[in-house]
C-alpha cells in the first residue's frame, strides 16, 4: 500500500525519504462473543498546518486475532524538516462493509511520523486508548476521536509499529576501464579515446548518464575511476542494457565515432572478469568490410559497490539529536510588558520567539530520547548583581541548563522575561562556544548538536563568532538563526555559508553549519500561525540532515547497526 504525503501547496521540500511502516498489535480488546476480534488496522495523516486527518490507507483484516501482525504495510514520504502527524485506529470487522461506523472501534494511538524513525532501531510501542470517544449514529458502537488527543481509558493493548527506509537505490558503484588497439582516428596522432554510457529505457531509447575524461594521444588509454548512483546505471533493473559509445574527441566538437558495446549491471558487478572483456565495434564499418572484426577493446578493471549512508540509517543506529535553544534578551526586542515588544506575552497570540521555538523544538524532540533541552539567554542583566551575561540558563541553574521538554523551555523563558533586565549588545559566540563544548566531548557520531539562535538585532561580535563557526565546523553540530522582527539582517545571510564559506583569520570552515531564515517571510504568507509555524519549520531544519551527513563522511563515521526487535 502506498501513498503520497503531499507538502503544502507552494512549498518544495525537496526529495523525499520512503519510509514503509509495518504495524503490529499486542492483547486488543475482544468484541467478539463466540470468537477473537478480526481486527483492521486504518491510518490517518494531517496535512502540515491543518487539523483535518485525512484516511491514508487501511491493512487488510485479521481473522480471529487479538495479536495481530498485519501484512499490509504503509509507504509514506519522510521529511525531517515537517511534523507529520499520524492517527492508528483499529477496528473489529464485522462485516464487508468499508464503512467503519458499521465495525466495532478497538482503539487509537497518535504520534509522529519522527517519533516512530527515532525510536531505537525505528520502533515505537504505544498503548492503544480509545480516546475522546462518542457514539456513531447507531448508538452502540464507539467512534474514534477526532482531535489530536484523547483521554485515559480502560486498556485497549497496544499497538507496535516498525519503520525502514526504502532505500535500495542508494548504492554507489565505481567502476575503472581501460582499452586496447582502439581505432586511429587523427592523422597526424594517436587518438583521444573518451567513453560515454548510456542507459536504456522502458521504451527502447537511451540516457546518457556518464562521460568519462579525454585520454590524450593514445589507443591504449586507462581511465580514472568513477563513482556513479547504481540507480543512474540501470533505474533498479540489473538486466536493463548499457550501452557504451567509444569516441575521439575532437576540440571543434565533432568528436568521431570509433565503436560501441552493450552491457548490464548484472555483467559489470562480477568485476574483472574474461567476460568483461568488450569488443569495441563500428556497425558501419562491419557492414562495409567483411573481414572486419572490431575496432579495439574495451576491458573492466575494477568494480565495486557501497551503500552510501542515508540519514535515517544514523537515527536507526541511535544517534541522538542535541537540541539548544538561545533567546536574544536585547533591549532592542522592546519592553516586554508593552504589546509592540517582540517578547510580549499575549494572552491572545504567540509572540515571534515562542512560535519559532514551537515550530523547530516540537520536530527536533522526537529525535532526542530524553527530551531535556538546554535553553540559554543572551544580551541581559541578570541577577543578583545586575551584570550582563552573554551566557544564561533560562532554568536559573548555571550547573545544568537543561528543561524538560519544549514546554519546560517555553516555561523558563517567560519566568526569565520577568528577572532579567533587557540590555545589550547581541553576541552569539558565547552561546556558539557553550554548544560547541559539548559536542567536542562526544566526536563519535553517537550524537549530534542543533543550536537554535532566535535574535531580532544586528549581530555585535562578528568577527567573535565567525571563529566561533569555523571552529564548530570540524564538530557534530548545526547552528540555526531565525532572525525575528524588522531589523535588517544582511549579516546573517554572511554566517549562512550557502555561497560563501565563512572563513575566519585565513582558516575556512570545513562544513556549511549555519541556516538563517527570517521569521517574518514566513508569517507574511498568511494562514495563521499554525501554517507558519509549518513553513518555519521546513525552512530552518531541511539542512539539518545533510549537514549531519556531511559531517559523519567527513570523519568517515558509518552507522551503527539498528539494535534488533524486541
Amino acid at each position: 500500500m502506498e501513498g503520497l504525503w503531499s507538502p503544502e501547496p507552494g512549498s518544495d521540500p525537496g526529495p523525499a525519504t520512503r519510509v514503509e511502516l509495518t504495524v503490529s498489535c499486542r492483547q486488543l480488546l475482544d468484541k467478539d462473543t463466540f470468537s477473537k476480534s478480526d481486527p483492521l488496522c486504518v491510518l490517518y495523516i494531517q496535512r502540515p498546518g491543518s487539523r483535518q486527518w485525512l484516511e491514508f490507507g487501511r491493512t487488510e483484516v485479521i481473522d480471529n486475532s487479538l495479536n495481530p501482525d498485519f501484512l499490509r504495510k504503509f509507504v509514506l514520504d519522510y521529511f525531517f524538516e515537517e511534523k507529520q502527524n499520524l492517527r492508528f485506529d483499529l477496528y473489529d470487522v464485522d462485516s464487508k462493509s468499508p464503512d467503519l461506523s458499521k465495525h466495532d472501534f478497538l482503539g487509537q494511538t497518535f504520534c509522529t511520523l519522527g517519533e516512530i524513525v527515532g525510536s531505537a532501531g525505528g520502533r515505537l510501542e504505544k498503548p492503544l486508548t480509545m480516546g475522546t470517544a462518542t457514539a456513531h449514529p447507531r448508538g452502540r458502537k464507539p467512534a474514534p476521536a477526532l482531535s489530536n488527543g484523547g483521554i485515559p481509558g480502560k486498556s485497549c493493548g497496544t499497538i507496535i509499529v516498525l519503520a525502514e527506509e526504502l532505500g535500495s537505490c542508494r548504492d554507489v558503484a565505481t567502476l575503472q576501464f581501460c582499452a586496447n588497439k582502439l581505432d586511429k582516428k587523427d592523422f597526424f596522432g594517436k587518438s583521444d579515446p573518451f567513453l560515454v554510457f548510456y542507459r536504456s529505457n522502458e521504451d527502447g531509447t537511451f540516457t546518457i548518464c556518464h562521460r568519462t575524461e579525454v585520454a590524450r594521444h593514445t589507443l591504449a588509454p586507462v581511465w580514472a575511476a568513477f563513482d556513479i548512483p547504481v540507480r543512474a546505471l540501470c533505474n533498479g533493473d540489473p538486466d536493463r542494457t548499457i550501452k557504451v559509445e567509444v569516441y575521439d574527441w575532437d576540440r571543434t566538437g565533432s568528436h568521431d565515432f570509433i565503436g560501441e558495446f552493450t552491457t548490464s549491471y548484472r555483467e559489470l558487478a562480477r568485476g574483472q572478469h574474461g567476460l568483461n572483456v568488450y569488443e569495441v565495434v563500428n556497425p558501419k564499418k562491419k557492414l562495409k568490410k567483411k573481414k572486419y572484426l572490431n575496432s579495439g577493446t574495451v576491458t573492466l578493471l575494477s568494480f565495486s559497490v557501497e551503500s552510501d549512508p542515508s540519514f535515517l540509517d544514523y537515527i536507526r543506529g541511535g544517534t541522538q539529536l542535541n537540541f539548544t535553544v538561545a533567546i536574544d534578551f536585547t533591549a532592542s526586542n522592546g519592553n516586554p510588558s508593552q504589546p509592540t515588544s517582540l517578547h510580549y506575552l499575549s494572552p491572545y497570540q504567540l509572540n515571534a520567539y515562542t512560535m519559532a521555538l514551537r515550530a523547530v523544538g516540537e520536530i527536533i524532540q522526537d529525535y532526542d530520547s530524553d527530551k531535556m533541552f538546554p535553553a540559554l539567554g543572551f544580551g541581559a542583566k541578570i541577577p543578583p548583581d545586575g551584570r550582563v551575561s552573554h551566557e544564561f540558563p533560562l532554568n536559573g541553574d548555571a550547573e545544568n541548563p537543561a528543561c524538560s521538554g519544549i514546554e519546560g523551555v517555553l516555561e523558563a523563558y517567560h519566568r526569565s522575561l520577568r528577572r532579567v533586565q533587557l540590555y545589550g549588545p547581541t553576541n552569539f559566540a558565547p552561546v556558539v562556544n557553550h554548544v560547541a563544548r559539548a559536542a567536542a566531548a562526544v566526536l563519535d557520531g553517537s550524537q549530534y548538536f542543533v543550536l537554535l539562535i532566535i535574535t531580532d538585532g544586528v549581530i555585535s561580535d562578528m568577527a567573535q563568532t565567525k571563529e566561533a563557526i569555523v571552529n564548530a565546523a570540524a564538530l557534530p553540530m548545526s547552528i540555526i538563526i531565525v532572525g525575528v522582527g524588522q531589523a535588517e539582517f544582511d549579516a546573517m545571510v554572511e554566517l549562512d555559508g550557502d555561497d560563501i564559506r565563512v572563513s575566519s583569520r585565513g582558516r575556512v570552515a570545513e562544513r556549511d553549519i549555519v541556516q538563517f531564515v527570517p521569521f517574518q517571510e514566513h508569517v507574511a504568507a498568511g494562514g495563521g500561525a499554525v501554517r507558519s509555524m509549518a513553513r518555519l519549520a521546513r525552512a530552518v531544519l531541511a539542512e539539518v540532515p545533510p549537514q549531519l551527513l556531511s559531517y559523519m563522511k567527513a570523519k568517515g563515521i558509518s552507522p551503527r547497526p539498528a539494535p534488533p526487535p524486541q
